[in-house]
């Protein structure tokens, strides 16, 4: 990057984001959303939800600033309760002059989390969207309810991009017992990467989540295949990754692009660098639990922070 204009004019974030458990108060009969609603064991209220809402708009707008010196054009989501949530996000005080969009559909998730596709209108026109369902049985053949994969097709500064945005099963009965689950899902979105590619040979690709799993494991190589770069592979360590569980590392959060954004010749749209956001404000400041994400809750004690993940985010460039 040569310059500030260059950084501002040519270059852009894409991002990702678990924000752990964005509820609003309300009773929805068909989920199980009781813990987050007035009067639950986790005292769930609306100032709390607006002190959250606030704390997220502030983050994401200063995801890769410090890069481009702008906000994400476009980020995806995880763990949102509905677009209720969403408008209340995109309309808060960091966000409302930043024109941010949204695409969500309502999925069959039992606690009903959903992912969503947050963008920038002035940069990024939608056109087209479909949820993807991720059909999984368990023992007996009773169906396991999860979030669908969103995919949005649309163009960035006239560019043609496909996002799948995706949140996978978790690991909550043990990563071996749940591992199955997630490489359904792994395996839902290659169908969905062969549809795409079987319309559009040159389509280009970019695919993200809370995957519940590292750059390491099987249901990432599934979804890598050959088709697919990890720019993530390098950015787990010891000391670091984009959520913590018993003192390790992990890096559930994701973004893994098609290889054709390497394409060393007419080429406008390209991979740049991929990043964790994990600046001092998003994490414990003391403690034995200082540099873990500051999250809104351990268990039952509410403490106030953001989110128990890292968003993460990459850097684009598009040359006229």
């Amino acid at each position: 990057m040569n310059s500030t204009s260059e950084k501002q004019n040519n270059h852009y974030t894409i991002a990702f984001y678990n924000l752990e458990n964005l509820f609003d108060t309300k009773d929805d009969p068909k989920t199980l959303d009781d813990d987050f609603t007035e009067g639950s064991q986790l005292h769930w209220n609306s100032d709390r939800f607006s002190k959250k809402i606030k704390k997220l708009g502030r983050v994401i707008s200063s995801i890769g600033y410090q890069d481009v010196e702008h906000p994400p054009v476009i980020i995806g989501v995880a763990e949102v309760e509905n677009k209720q949530v969403l408008e209340a996000l995109v309309n808060s005080k960091f966000l409302k002059e930043r024109g941010y969009s949204i695409v969500h559909f309502d999925s069959p998730d039992e606690r009903g989390i959903d992912t969503a596709l947050l963008y920038r209108h002035d940069y990024f026109s939608v056109l087209k969207t479909k949820a993807h369902t991720v059909y999984i049985e368990v023992e007996g053949g009773v169906r396991d309810y999860t979030r669908d994969v969103l995919h949005v097709f649309g163009t960035l500064q006239g560019e043609e991009v496909h996002i799948l945005v995706n949140h996978w099963p978790s690991r909550r009965a043990g990563a071996t017992a749940t591992n199955a689950r997630r490489l359904v899902a792994a395996t839902t979105n290659r169908e969905v990467i062969a549809r795409i590619v079987f319309e559009d040979p040159n389509a280009k690709i970019i695919v993200m989540g809370d995957f519940n799993d590292d750059p390491s494991s099987e249901s990432i190589a599934v979804l890598k295949s050959t088709d697919l770069y990890n720019p993530m592979d390098v950015l787990l360590t010891r000391q670091e990754g984009s959520t913590i569980y018993r003192r390790k590392w992990n890096l559930f959060d994701q973004i893994l692009v098609s290889n054709n954004f390497f394409k060393t010749t007419d080429n406008r749209f390209r991979f740049e660098e991929a990043k964790i956001f994990n600046p001092k404000e998003l994490q414990e400041f003391e403690g034995k639990y200082k540099g873990n994400p500051f999250r809104t809750f351990a268990g039952k004690k509410y403490l106030g922070g953001i989110s128990d993940h890292f968003p993460v985010y990459s850097i684009f460039s598009i040359t006229a």
